[in-house]
């Protein structure tokens, strides 16, 4: 058993039902972004799931300067603060800098390290410093047991809300892999560990000013996870991901999530020896 993270109201590891984290890439429109969380709050009430709601402010790693990153910081908080109080979902977005923890943490439920910054020491202090749960991924240059360097520098604040993100290993030039081995060495370490279905997919920069991606093989590395027992699911998801601003490639659609989600739910349950729901 992993430790037990509450979200707002949407609690995960420990046994319990794996949490959804899911959302656009970035945040494009107040329309596009209320509409998913609209939707995604929809399909996991039905599946039984705890939803926490994705979007970043800034995309601040983009692969070329004329790359879209995003609203900001102001309009991008306020944007997220503004789509937890129409759908009651608790909300998460990537911080890049300790200039941006202490507005961050007032405006979300949950922070989150991107993969590139996971060493940042001083990063990770501010973020559990602000008493707020987080959301570490772990490097695609980092091996599994890597990570305890990351637990030790975040819980000598005190903070224990933490959890960490396999998002796949680089393997040769524009290219990831999972190597499913890594999700229960991750998480003997006792924290939840969330698989990211979407990011493993990446190719990185592998359009040149931009990342491609593979998402075709989203259904069957989130069943491997499940099976493998993970505690949530990380999804990337859009209304029309081939017009996305930002990752489409690897993006899923909305309108194929409910399926994907029931399918990972019952696994998940199957794997954990317990009875499927309805």
């Amino acid at each position: 058993m992993t430790k037990e993270i509450s979200i707002g109201g949407s609690s995960f590891g420990n046994g319990r039902p794996p949490v959804i984290i899911a959302g656009p890439c970035v945040i494009e429109s107040e329309e596009t972004v209320f509409r998913t969380a609209g939707e995604l709050r929809e399909i996991c009430g039905r599946l039984g799931l705890p939803l926490v709601f994705k979007s970043s402010f800034d995309k601040a790693n983009r692969s070329s300067l004329s790359s879209f990153r995003g609203p900001g910081l102001d309009k991008g908080l306020r944007i997220l603060s503004d789509v937890r109080e129409r759908t009651g979902v608790p909300v998460i977005s990537d911080i890049h800098s300790v200039q941006e923890v202490g507005p961050a943490g007032r405006a979300l439920d949950a922070l989150q390290i991107p993969a590139f910054l996971c060493r940042q020491t001083d990063l990770i202090l501010a973020a559990a410093g602000s008493g707020k749960p987080v959301n570490v991924k772990k490097g695609q240059f980092l091996a599994p047991w890597d990570v305890t360097n990351i637990i030790d520098k975040f819980v000598s604040t005190g903070n224990t809300s933490l959890f960490l993100t396999e998002r796949g290993t680089s393997f040769g030039y524009n290219n990831l892999v999972v190597d499913f081995r890594g999700l229960p060495v991750m998480r003997a370490f006792g924290y939840p560990v969330i698989f990211d279905v979407t990011h493993s997919l990446q190719l990185p920069g592998g359009q040149g000013s931009c990342s491609g991606g593979q998402r075709e093989f989203a259904a069957p590395l989130a069943r491997a996870a499940a099976a493998a027992g993970v505690d949530g699911f990380f999804l990337e998801v859009h209304p029309d991901p081939d017009r996305a601003l930002c990752d489409g490639p690897n993006m899923i659609p909305l309108g194929e999530v409910e399926s994907l989600l029931k399918a990972i739910r019952d696994i998940a349950a199957i794997a954990g020896g317990k009875e499927l729901c309805s």
